[in-house]
């Protein structure tokens, strides 16, 4: 199963391939645009992860030349800031699936093998040995709070701290973005 993954978070690529090739793919990490669409010639992955913010390109362009290229590939974005719009826009483009940062490894191996979270049966690479190995329990999973808390600080590094900036695109009141910005959540 090979599986090209286009993200320009050097570190976040490095634990995902790792994670990824646990489970019986074979991944090719590429870190631009050009070589992502490259790379699709080359290698014909049967899969394609792709990050929705690739240094000052969007990972958007590329659905639709990697869709032609490769119609029975399935390809998934990837994204740090979603939003119901960027959604939408995915899988009009033809994404096959849509998902935000962080992510645990059922998810990911849920939606690369097209199934519910919950039904391991149809994930055929995943076992529960791997699971255990993997160490995935309740205790590793981020809650709602953790998850948002990340957002926003993507968000707010995305617009260099401008409280402003960041609650008109996370669309809410600045005086709440500031409230949720005092009451950070264990982490």
């Amino acid at each position: 199963m090979k599986l090209l993954l286009v993200e320009d978070d050097q570190p976040f690529a490095n634990t995902l391939s790792r994670r990824l090739e646990k489970n019986g793919y074979r991944c090719t990490h590429i870190d631009n645009a050009n070589e992502a669409l490259l790379a699709c010639h080359r290698l014909h992955p049967d899969y394609i992860l792709l990050d929705m913010k690739l240094h000052n390109e969007s990972g958007l362009s590329l659905i639709t030349p990697m869709r032609k290229l490769l119609p029975s590939s399935r390809i998934i974005l990837l994204t740090g800031y979603a939003s119901i719009s960027t959604a939408v826009d995915a899988i009009k483009l033809g994404a096959d699936d849509y998902l935000s940062k962080p992510i645990d490894s059922k998810t990911l191996l849920a939606a690369l093998n097209n199934c519910k979270v919950n039904d391991l049966t149809k994930l055929p690479k995943l076992t529960e040995s791997r699971v255990e190995n993997e160490n995935i329990d309740k205790e590793q999973t981020l809650s709602a709070e953790q998850v948002e808390w990340q957002h926003i600080q993507q968000v707010l590094k995305y617009n260099d701290g401008n409280i402003s900036a960041t609650a008109r695109q996370l669309s809410m009141h600045r005086r709440t973005l500031q409230r949720k910005l005092q009451k950070r959540p264990a982490l």
